[in-house]
């Protein structure tokens, strides 16, 4: 989904002016024992919160303070957002997107513009197209959009990252034929003739996506940059980057040194390849540079998505009767994986859509937590989307955080009892049911994904309604959170998902001073314009990183 912003800046300002500084004029809220706590002035110095409480009587208690009037709006702890790939979202603000295309033709016209307008790139790229909004009911083909771009190779990730659009151009290049075979984990689509029509599946993607050239380190600069801005724009203080390599890593730690790190970034190290070798030379790195920074995790995945029917079902999907998605490695690989991660010392965050997948990860976590331990890692099941109901209660036994993304249901909503059926339904998307049993569900959005807006997670947590409030009563109800599950799960329950709520997640003495004002109060305002909620400044560890104009 498209965020719409007015014109906005992105301003620091210097630390010494906060020595103290009180807030005023504010209705101010955060989380203290499992409470919401209000207050009209907030006060820190050297980044971090000395306390909240009454605006007048914190002005007289810390005389001579530095004073910034809230001008009555409302403030809230930083937000956080534990699942979203940072590099891509920068790097795709600057693709062609066919989010918000309501059909075929209308993305093949924005493609046809976004090439006019590109000439001199020799290899282009796009993604968020959804064949369902399209209601194609089948995948789009390379001849389709070779009607839009021919002279050069073309690719276009689907909406949730796990099939990609490719021009005749791409695949040439690729060398796909109809003698290639599906790679493992992967599938090339065919049409009737057994030729590859133009759309490649989860692992499949690889075929096209490690030819493409890579980028240099001054675009992965101007991505990170780029990406950073969107985030002080939302809120966003803390997000989640959810596989990195080495260069991503490079450019974090660059970052961090230069204090460029307007956002908190807990970095997760892709799989336990060549990259994690790489950069465990000397175990987790925590708390760099006064906590911007982190990468003390490995994200593994487990299958692909629904929408492309890759996510691993136990039982064929309802609408493909033949297909039950796709396990990414078999179950001693997977086993390894998670063994290798935990023996290290990493929290492991492993991706599962499907409930064969979730079935999958419960076993290897259980399996090794007997051979090496790290029960006490926080470890996390990405997504966590269909989960047989059998499977829930392992969660909790098992310590696991069940990391979700509440947009993904009101985005799948439209086609996932096509997919699975009313009975699979049962154990998907099942927030409350987790929530009931004591599992920590931490927020997010797997952004690029989906928008990384926070304050649209916090709506489809609570609404379970796309923005227009359909369907009316939600869809599946009863496993909506209430606002305030849903506040503490993209505030202290995100922290806690991180090793971070100590230091971060609510705005106690002690903690990092990161907290926006908003344009309105979230507790009085209707749950059905949450979303509508817009950010007006944003800061992180004392400093106004983010205002709007």
């Amino acid at each position: 989904m498209a965020v719409a912003c007015a014109a906005t800046s992105i301003l620091v300002v210097p630390a010494a002016m906060a020595a103290p500084t009180v807030v005023t004029n504010v209705q101010g809220y955060t989380l203290a024992n499992n409470k919401l706590v209000s207050f009209s002035g907030l006060a820190f110095d050297k980044g971090k919160v000395l306390a909240t409480g009454n605006d007048t009587a914190l002005v007289k208690r810390y005389r001579g303070a530095t004073l910034v009037d809230g001008e009555g709006k409302t403030m809230l702890p930083g937000l956080f957002d534990v699942h979203g790939h940072v590099f891509r979202l920068g790097f795709r603000r600057n693709e062609v997107l066919m989010g918000g295309t309501q059909n075929l033709d209308e993305a093949l016209s924005k493609i046809r513009d976004y090439a006019k307008a590109n000439s001199n790139r020799q290899w282009l790229l796009g993604s968020g197209w959804n064949q369902v909004i399209w209601k194609l009911g089948r995948f789009p083909t390379a001849v389709e959009l070779d009607s839009a771009v021919a002279d050069r190779p073309m690719t276009l990730r689907r909406v949730d990252g796990h099939a990609t659009w490719a021009n005749s151009k791409a695949l040439q290049a690729a060398g796909i034929t109809r003698d290639t075979p599906d790679p493992a984990g992967g599938r090339i689509e065919r049409d009737a003739a057994g030729n590859p029509s133009g759309v490649l599946v989860d692992k499949a993607q690889l075929l096209v996506t490690n030819i493409i050239p890579a980028p240099s380190d001054d675009e992965r600069r101007l991505a990170l940059s780029t990406a950073l801005a969107h985030f002080g724009s939302l809120g966003l203080t803390s997000v989640g980057d959810a596989g990195i390599g080495v260069d991503e890593a490079r450019i974090y730690r660059e970052f961090a040194d230069q204090k460029k790190l307007t956002t908190r970034v807990y970095a997760m190290i892709s799989d336990v390849g060549d990259d994690f070798g790489a950069l465990n030379t000397k175990g987790p790195l925590k708390g760099y540079a006064q906590d911007r920074y982190n990468l003390r995790a490995v994200k593994l995945r487990g299958d692909g998505a629904l929408g492309s029917r890759g996510a691993a079902m136990l039982e064929p999907y309802s609408d493909d009767h033949g297909n039950k998605g796709l396990l990414l490695s078999d179950d001693a690989t997977m086993n390894s994986k998670v063994r290798i991660a935990l023996k290290a010392g990493y929290q492991v965050n492993t991706h599962a859509i499907g409930d064969a997948a979730n079935h999958q990860i419960l076993n290897a976590y259980e399996a090794a937590y007997k051979d090496v331990g790290g029960r006490g890692l926080r470890n996390r099941i990405e997504h966590a989307q269909v989960v047989t109901p059998a499977d829930i209660p392992r969660f909790k036994t098992l310590d696991l955080i069940a990391s979700m993304q509440p947009t993904h249901a009101t985005s799948d909503m439209n086609m996932a009892e096509d997919r699975i059926g009313k009975e699979r339904l049962k154990g998907a998307y099942a927030w409350h049911t987790f929530l009931q049993q004591g599992t920590v569900v931490a927020g997010g959005s797997d952004f690029p994904v989906e928008s990384a807006n926070p304050f649209y997670g916090l709506h489809a947590a609570v609404t379970r309604t796309d923005h227009e409030g359909k369907p009316a009563q939600g869809w599946h109800p009863e496993e909506a959170m209430t606002l305030l599950q849903a506040f503490r799960a993209f505030t202290l329950d995100a922290a806690y998902a991180q090793h971070q709520e100590k230091v971060l997640g609510s705005l106690q003495r002690g903690k990092w001073a990161d907290f926006i004002l908003v344009d309105q109060d979230p507790f009085k305002a209707p749950a059905a314009d949450l979303w509508k909620t817009q950010v007006l400044q944003t800061w992180v560890g004392g400093e106004r990183v983010f205002r709007k104009e």
